[in-house]
């Protein structure tokens, strides 16, 4: 996700710094930005810093690694998946360094970063829209800005409940078609241009049927998140039916030793 979303970046004519805890992953960028030793080198004099890693904990130790480095009036433009108890420290992580908390995860996977297609889920200062504004039509086809910070998150994790409980719906009905005697590819056809249809279903069957996972989308990623979903609504006290039965295919999946793959290989676990 981020090295699309830098490689986009770059391409608006922004100038960019970038940097990866695994600086292989970053060295691709170095024809068209400066790849960073560090995280406090990749931060220093800019006016806006784009964090998009794996979970919360590496957000914060990252910024708290460049915190000496951060200017004056910096942006701090959070683009992860970390959740809502996550989040929350990092807003109070940003006051104490005195900077300005954009929280802004994305809708999209692997190709959406890639061609600059992603949907930010913006949440933040009013006054700060204009400074990330160049950055976010970069990386972005759509931005919507949604409350005070933290509400991007919440409404990025009812999304993924969503896109969860589709692709494991998927995956159940194709299952149950094979083990029924029926070919499992009728069910995508039954469904094909309806109002059941939708273009996320006929692509994600499609890979499960064709075996086509590699990663836009992570099942280990895919079961981290299902974590977070669930850890929200027990804090909001709401009662969710699909999500544990979700976690519990998708945590299979993983222990098959899928997790590396697209969360279609949920499928191979079925």
């Amino acid at each position: 996700m981020g090295l699309g979303m830098a490689r986009n970046i770059a391409q608006a004519g922004l100038p960019l710094r970038v940097w990866n805890r695994t600086p292989e992953k970053a060295a691709p960028l170095a024809d068209v930005a400066t790849v960073a030793g560090s995280a406090a080198e990749a931060v220093d004099g800019a006016d806006v810093v784009v964090t998009m890693l794996y979970d919360g904990d590496a957000v914060a130790e990252t910024i708290a690694d460049a915190a000496g480095s951060l200017k004056d009036g910096v942006v701090w433009l959070q683009t992860s998946t970390v959740g809502i108890d996550a989040t929350d420290r990092l807003v109070e992580q940003a006051r104490e360094l005195g900077v300005t908390y954009v929280d802004a995860p994305v809708l999209g996977t692997k190709k959406p970063a890639e061609d600059g297609a992603l949907v930010v889920l913006a949440s933040g200062p009013e006054d700060a829209r204009s400074r990330v504004e160049p950055v976010l039509d970069a990386i972005g086809s759509r931005t919507m800005w949604v409350g005070e910070a933290g509400t991007g998150t919440r409404l990025k994790l009812a999304a993924n409940a969503w896109v969860f409980t589709v692709v494991e719906g998927i995956a159940e009905s194709l299952a149950l078609c094979r083990d029924l005697g029926v070919d499992p590819r009728l069910f995508l056809e039954a469904v094909k241009g309806g109002a059941l249809d939708a273009p996320y279903v006929q692509l994600k069957g499609g890979a499960m049927l064709d075996d086509e996972v590699d990663p836009a989308f992570g099942l280990s990623n895919a079961l981290k998140d299902v974590e977070l979903i669930l850890s929200a609504a027990e804090g909001a006290g709401v009662d969710l039916a699909l999500l544990p039965g979700i976690r519990e295919h998708f945590s299979r999946a993983v222990e098959d030793g899928h997790g590396e793959l697209d969360m279609a290989a949920t499928y191979r676990s079925h």
